[in-house]
């Protein structure tokens, strides 16, 4: 039988509940403090105990409380303030969430179980220039008969995916909401910040309940979603998970959400306690108020990766101040949006589009997608110019108005082959273009092989077909999912296409090239005016070398967004090197050298189209094709 030990030395922090040895320690901010206490329920009997507060256990607002001997397995918590009961915020595992859009009317605290087999299990520490990210919905990521996993929706049926993970060359998985929130809930319009509103989640107030499946709204940030977990025991299937993608050097990066009125202490306690319970890498956070230059000084996170919009860089770091492991990053729409209206070729983007190519400061990371969970897939971008949300029930008044997409001729659906050839060239320019920029690339789920959402750009409350991941490559699908794979491991193996320091547009080694350099239809001559869409970037690969300490490849790539063909200039390489096409988006096939060298200095690259050639020593082609053919490729 448990006792409320008076002698006991009470803990007012941490926050919720703690267990050390015999005891354990419940604390809780109240707000009014008068007549509280825990309320622990049985839930053998279902009998409910009402253990009060005494002025003993008052510390600023914070009560707290030691019990001793408490059967935790036995029992499930509450807390009550006068006639208020409520959860606990802080609790580490929530009772009442279990099954998928059915929440119990009184949602209960839980006590996690204080042991797990970690082994030898850590974060993995990847930098930013050798990761290649990969975001997901738990529940859609899998939930599809699709998918052919056995546990579908869950921490488990993510972990079934890791062999698919590994082929594709993910490095690591940012996972939206999965911490316990109540999907059922109508979402409160009046909570909203602006920056919700920039990413499309303000929904009427006269809307009806519905599935919020995305979970973008205040949660219990300390527990795992109960109802993404195939066992009964979601903490621990979510730290199975975490074990198993360590194992296949995945690393996991967890979305939270924060309206403006949650207190900048519970975010911090919320952060760390995940990196220190869950070994997460990493941590993106959403919403207004969040305490960024506390979070981006905390000692305790400096190996942990953190995502925002823009963090205060200045008042983090001193000017000529490097991070020993460079954990911040910038993950903003800039590069999606810019990227996006280049590929369908408007007016004035070449030079912002060149810019944030090579984008990557030394303080920070840069995360560039031309997708995301918000807004169009990979294929509908090129298949659809306007949102078709009317399924939401919202009069299609939700989701963005600016898409900055093109449709190649037709809106949605269509068997014309000229259209449909066009659609696929255009994602695999767009996954070309994400590939060889210099920041870290993301790819939202289902990307990687055409997945469609048929329009629907804001699919937060669609539980079905529109909103889960569909795992049939049909049309164009396995083409996509064979040219991601193949951008994917070229940019693993040429170390000058992720090098961990901008590139400076400058020969600071004295080898007669630049790091980078742009080109038009005369060699070293860009044109960047106002209507230019098209130039040609070389990177000289004298500037990074490979493992073994050979330097890398001259690569070369010939951007062509205009709606007819340019001529591009070849630059001179150095003596005994020729360029060999390596990819053509305009082409069927993906990534493969050629057998025969460019003889003339200058190429035709057809329209929408986008090149990339490599450098190579002089050889027969047969060796050359040979000797490519063994290495990664």
């Amino acid at each position: 039988m448990y006792t409320v030990d008076s002698r006991q030395r009470n803990k007012p922090y941490p926050l919720g509940v703690t267990t050390e040895f015999d005891c354990t320690y419940f604390s809780v901010v109240m707000k009014e403090g008068r007549d509280c206490g825990i309320i622990l329920y049985d839930k053998k009997t279902g009998r409910e105990k009402r253990i009060p507060f005494g002025i003993q256990n008052k510390f600023g607002s914070i009560y707290s409380m030691a019990v001793k001997d408490l059967d935790t397995s036995r029992y499930a918590y509450n807390f009550y303030d006068g006639d208020r009961v409520f959860t606990d915020p802080y609790a580490k595992v929530i009772h009442g969430h279990e099954k998928w859009g059915k929440p119990d009317h009184i949602l209960k605290g839980g006590f996690l179980e204080t042991e797990y087999p970690w082994e030898n299990d850590k974060p993995l520490k990847i930098p930013y220039e050798n990761s290649i990210l990969y975001c997901l919905n738990v529940r859609a990521f899998t939930k599809h008969k699709s998918s052919g996993a056995a546990h579908k929706g869950t921490f488990q049926g993510i972990v079934e995916k890791i062999p698919y993970l590994k082929e594709l060359g993910i490095t690591a998985l940012e996972l939206m909401p999965a911490y316990e929130f109540n999907e059922a809930a109508k979402p409160n319009p009046a909570a909203m910040t602006m920056d919700d509103a920039r990413e499309q989640f303000m929904v009427p107030p006269d809307l009806p309940s519905k599935y919020n499946c995305w979970g973008y709204e205040e949660g219990f940030y300390f527990s795992p979603k109960s109802a993404f977990s195939s066992s009964k025991n979601a903490a621990a299937e979510f730290k199975d998970m975490v074990k198993a993608l360590h194992a296949s050097q995945i690393e996991v990066i967890m979305q939270f959400y924060f309206p403006s009125h949650i207190k900048q202490g519970m975010i911090l306690d919320a952060v760390k306690y995940w990196v220190l319970e869950y070994h997460i890498d990493g941590v993106h956070l959403k919403g207004e108020h969040i305490p960024l230059h506390v979070i981006g000084t905390e000692p305790l996170l400096t190996d942990t990766k953190l995502f925002y919009y823009d963090f205060p860089y200045p008042q983090i770091y001193e000017e000529n101040e490097t991070p020993k492991f460079r954990n911040l990053a910038s993950y903003s729409d800039d590069y999606m949006y810019t990227a996006r209206r280049f590929l369908k070729g408007d007016d004035n983007m070449l030079g912002r589009f060149l810019e944030l190519q090579r984008r990557n400061p030394k303080q920070h990371g840069v995360i560039n997608y031309v997708t995301n969970y918000y807004g169009f897939t990979l294929a509908d971008m090129v298949s659809y110019e306007k949102k078709h949300n009317e399924a939401n029930g919202e009069n299609n008044a939700d989701g963005s108005d600016c898409n900055a997409t093109w449709n190649c001729g037709h809106e949605g659906n269509t068997r014309k082959k000229a259209i449909v050839e066009l659609r696929k060239r255009q994602m695999k320019n767009a996954l070309t273009m994400l590939f060889m920029a210099q920041g870290t690339p993301l790819i939202y789920s289902g990307d990687e092989f055409g997945n469609t959402r048929f329009g629907n750009n804001n699919p937060y409350c669609q539980d079905n077909e529109t909103g889960w991941v569909k795992w049939n490559r049909n049309g164009s699908g396995e083409a996509v999912f064979s040219y991601v794979k193949d951008m994917i491991r070229l940019k693993k193996e040429h170390p000058i296409l992720h090098c961990p320091n901008e590139l400076k547009i400058l020969d600071y080694i004295g080898c007669g090239y630049p790091d980078l350099s742009y080109h038009g239809a005369k060699a070293w001559m860009p044109e960047l005016d106002y209507y230019s869409r098209h130039a040609g970037a070389m990177y000289c690969g004298c500037y990074a070398k490979s493992r073994n300490g050979e330097e890398d490849n001259f690569f070369y790539v010939a951007y062509n967004m205009h709606w007819i063909s340019h001529t591009f200039a070849l630059p001179q390489l150095p003596k005994g090197m020729e360029w060999h096409l390596l990819a053509d988006t305009g082409s069927d096939g993906g990534i493969r050298i050629s057998e025969e060298a460019e003889k003339e200095p200058h190429v035709e690259v057809a329209s929408r189209t986008i090149r990339i050639y490599i450098s190579k020593q002089e050889e027969s082609a047969k060796d050359i094709k040979s000797r490519y053919e063994k290495s990664a490729f």
